[in-house]
């Protein structure tokens, strides 16, 4: 019996065009940006004219579904290996548009010297020079006439031979008719296989992701509107980093600007909110999550395929019903309602700046749990305080940054049977225990990472208790975040240095603070105990020197609110490490207080 997975073979790349255009072969991507740049495809058609090897295209295709009335369905090649070949193929050739990286629609001309067998990306004055074909598209319409064309190219050409010209176009055009070996994958294999065999294939080793599967099998259906939810997603995902995308997207693609998913996600062209921008990655983790109680893409396209995961037959029904669950999972994802008080929910727990959040996944959990909550008609209040507390959870525990879809499979599923608040409070009680909060989170801050989890949620404490920056009377660490300002070193790391600390000791979490830069310049080098006393001087005789306070409460409540201990007016850099240790400690102690106040 044969055990072997695929079967390889060699098409012209004519019959490949073909495929694509009779749609028997789907290219997921095709309405994607083109990622290739001009020289790149320049380069791949002269290694076609010069007969070199280009690799392997792979395609997968989709396993055979049992229609309602009892017959097989045979289902398309799903091109997932050499879209960026094949499409340069087709936009060099065939003269087609390709999609930039701003979803533009333009050309890429290549153009080819029969005399010198040379390839160009074509420009002004290439397409000025006689001895130019400065569009090779041009020789791959129906209409042309190679003899015309010579007797024509010869003329503007005097001297050269006629022969040579013709033997270099012939060979031009022969291009089409070059094989390009293609690796099909058996119908009968699943998703994990399919990833395997990718891996294994591909010379560098890329793995493509469960999502990238997950999108090439909605590109490729049209019947339950596949095709539509991949460029809703695709569209989302580009009009939330960029708006002014709206206006160009009604140009370049009129007829999905007449659906109703361009009509549900219209409200992006005014949002300017940069806290969450997803990618699409993000917007099916949320949708699949949510509407189908599972955590990995992978089951997502075998649903989508109409996987019977009891059977273990594939239906028709199943895959219809699949696509109507991703549909409305995807338009709960989209609606502005659910998006935007998502995102209030988020700043409300003192996240109010994209540079404090750098988990993904803990964002997807969170709206995962949000739409959940909403859809099990939770009440506003109670759906808040449980979102703030699981993002802040899953952001501070780094809950999501081994295995992310197993840790979502695991956590959609206990929500679903044992109950949100329940299941919450369960993670609460064995995450955040006792040792946590006096043991193992002070230990976590002892880095140099501005970007650990764990300084950030401080910043949010922060925010959310609407503390004022160090040393200021009235700014906010919420203004100084938002406005970009300056992250001070308590113990200035220039006195520190000439005591011998070296940079990860002096640029320890915690030793910063949020502050006015006209503060950090005025403290400049100077310990704590030398500009401290300076600032109780200005208290008393009201000469301000740092910033606004100018009582001795003041300057008290400002350093509680930074968690600075109290023994900083007598610490020196022999007392460093324990200053050290103390602010660990209050640190801790305020993100405690801050979490269970959520």
């Amino acid at each position: 019996m044969s055990i072997q997975k695929y079967s390889v073979n060699q098409y012209s790349i004519q019959t490949i065009i073909s495929w694509i255009q009779s749609f028997d072969i789907a290219i997921p991507e095709i309405q994607r940006p083109f990622v290739w740049d001009a020289s790149k495809v320049r380069d791949f058609i002269d290694s076609l004219y010069c007969g070199y090897p280009v690799g392997y295209l792979i395609a997968w295709r989709n396993p055979n579904i049992r229609l309602k009335d009892g017959s097989i369905s045979t289902g398309k090649r799903i091109l997932i290996d050499g879209q960026q070949r094949v499409t340069a193929i087709m936009a060099a050739l065939l003269g087609m548009e390709i999609v930039d990286k701003d979803y533009r629609k333009k050309r890429i001309t290549i153009a080819f010297n029969p005399i010198d067998k040379q390839f160009k990306v074509a420009d002004a004055a290439i397409r000025k020079d006689k001895k130019w074909i400065s569009d090779i598209a041009d020789i791959f319409k129906p209409d042309f006439s190679l003899l015309f064309f010579i007797k024509e190219y010869c003329k503007n050409n005097p001297g050269v031979e006629e022969n040579y010209v013709f033997e270099s176009v012939w060979l031009l055009r022969e291009i089409v008719n070059n094989s390009i070996g293609l690796i099909e994958l058996n119908a009968d294999l699943d998703i994990d296989a399919v990833t395997e065999i990718f891996i294994r294939i591909n010379s560098q080793g890329v793995i493509l992701s469960q999502a990238d599967f997950a999108m090439s099998k909605i590109a490729s259906n049209e019947t339950y509107n596949g095709n539509l939810l991949r460029k809703t997603i695709d569209y989302f995902c580009h009009l939330a980093v960029d708006p002014s995308f709206y206006h160009q997207l009604r140009e370049i693609d009129k007829q999905f600007t007449e659906t109703e998913y361009f009509q549900k996600m219209s409200w992006l062209k005014n949002e300017i909110d940069d806290l969450y921008d997803p990618s699409y990655t993000d917007m099916l983790r949320v949708a699949f999550t949510y509407k189908f109680k599972r955590g990995r893409l992978e089951d997502l396209v075998a649903l989508l395929s109409g996987r019977n995961f009891e059977t273990r037959q594939y239906e028709e029904s199943i895959a219809e019903e699949s696509f109507q669950k991703l549909d409305e999972g995807i338009h709960a994802f989209i609606n502005e309602n659910n998006f935007k008080k998502f995102i209030m929910i988020l700043r409300s727990a003192g996240f109010i700046d994209s540079s404090l959040i750098r988990s993904q996944n803990a964002i997807d959990s969170a709206y995962i749990l949000y739409l959940t909550l909403r859809e099990a008609n939770y009440l506003q209040a109670e759906i808040e305080s449980l979102v703030r507390k699981w993002f802040v959870l899953s952001d501070l525990t780094s809950r999501y940054s081994g295995s992310p879809e197993s840790q979502l499979d695991y956590d959609i599923r206990n929500i679903t049977e044992i109950g949100a608040k329940e299941f919450i409070d369960n993670v609460v009680s064995a995450e955040l225990s006792e040792t946590y909060w006096e043991v193992r989170l002070p230990q976590q801050m002892n880095t140099s990472a501005m970007s650990t989890p764990t300084f950030n949620v401080f910043l949010a404490a922060q925010v959310k208790n609407n503390d004022k920056g160090f040393l200021s009377k009235d700014i906010t660490v919420g203004d100084l975040i938002t406005l970009k300002g300056d992250v001070h070193h308590i113990f200035p790391k220039e006195y520190l240095k000439k005591y011998g600390y070296n940079r990860w000791v002096y640029n320890q979490i915690a030793n910063y603070v949020m502050t006015q830069s006209e503060i950090n310049i005025a403290i400049g080098s100077k310990p704590p105990s030398k500009y401290l006393k300076e600032i109780m001087d200005q208290c008393q005789n009201g000469r301000l020197k740092f910033g606004g306070i100018n009582t001795e409460e003041e300057l008290i409540e400002n350093l509680k609110m930074n968690c600075i201990p109290e023994e900083i007016f007598i610490m020196d850099a022999n007392n460093y490490y324990d200053f050290l240790d103390k602010r660990r400690k209050l640190m801790s102690q305020k993100i405690r207080d801050y979490f269970f106040g959520l």
